[in-house]
């Protein structure tokens, strides 16, 4: 469960880098606020609700299986 919570970190920071968008402009594209999106990225958040995972997936314009497939 913790790499897969890593992976998601991962591959939410990359998606963000790819499109050179940055934390903070992530934070207002999708409503989730700075602090839990750079919290998410760094892996401190553990257990991110489904809302945030949503709400980022959908200001990035990927799906949420983007993140989660391995």
């Amino acid at each position: 469960m913790e790499n897969m919570i890593a992976d998601l970190s991962k591959r939410i920071k990359q998606a963000r880098t790819d499109r050179e968008i940055t934390q903070r402009e992530l934070s207002k594209m999708s409503g989730v606020s700075y602090s839990t999106l750079t919290k998410l990225e760094s892996g401190v958040i553990k257990n991110p609700s489904f809302e945030v995972i949503f709400r980022i997936t959908k200001a990035l314009d990927i799906r949420v299986d983007d993140l989660i497939e391995n």
